[in-house]
């Protein structure tokens, strides 16, 4: 078996639960697309070149509306943010992984990230391969979902209200994953009080941005806390 098979064989089960996932809400977004009156190559190019998930729900709308790109810039940026963090994050994992890095950053998503960072890669299986087959896989997932719900969106015609709930239910079957798998749960305890506290004094459409910030000043010094302890 070549790395790249037992890279992918080791990949594909821990993007099960994202299958599901991903294949439902891109149908959902495929269907609400159609609803809009796009054609099907519109949500289908957008899902493979853009792969932003909830901010391909909000695109929808500003397609519509009159062109606005400083609005757009800032929706977006406050929407994605936390790819930052992400981004900032996953420095040192993406080292040495050659040519498959410019894709690793540009197809990271939540789950993709939640997985490569959680993920227990066996013993003589590539790292550099494996983040990248679940980084494929998942986006597959989702434009196979898009595919899929365009073509039924232009067939038939249902009420897809309340659909983009599964993308609230994926979060927190991952973070009770994460919980549950590690004995340190302070990590999760600050983003979690850190994102309630700034919903409640910011509200929930501009929580996002200042909840990042709150988590990262908090972690800075929880670290400095404990390298002074040692």
């Amino acid at each position: 078996m070549s790395i790249k098979q037992q890279a992918l064989k080791a990949a594909f089960p821990h993007t099960l639960p994202i299958l599901t996932a991903f294949i439902f809400l891109g149908m959902s977004y495929g269907f609400l697309m159609s609803s809009k009156g796009f054609p099907i190559i519109y949500p289908v190019c957008i899902s493979i070149f853009v792969f932003a998930g909830s901010m391909q729900f909000v695109a929808m709308n500003l397609l519509l509306s009159t062109f606005n790109p400083v609005y757009a810039f800032l929706l977006t940026l406050t929407v994605n943010a936390r790819h930052i963090f992400y981004g900032i994050s996953m420095l040192e994992k993406f080292k040495n992984t050659g040519k498959k890095k410019p894709y690793l950053i540009f197809g990271m998503c939540d789950e993709s990230f939640s997985i490569n960072c959680s993920a227990k890669i066996p013993d003589g299986v590539d790292k550099g391969w494996f983040m990248f087959f679940v980084t494929l896989l998942n986006h597959a997932y989702w434009v196979i979902g898009t595919t899929l719900g365009a073509l039924l969106g232009n067939i038939i015609r249902i009420n897809t209200k309340g659909l983009d709930f599964v993308l609230i239910a994926l979060f927190v079957v991952i973070f009770l994953n994460q919980w549950m798998e590690t004995k340190n749960h302070i990590p999760a305890l600050v983003g979690a009080l850190s994102s309630a506290i700034c919903l409640l004094l910011f509200g929930a459409d501009n929580f996002i941005i200042p909840s990042m910030v709150l988590i990262l000043i908090s972690f800075i010094i929880l670290k400095k806390r404990e390298e002074s302890r040692q």
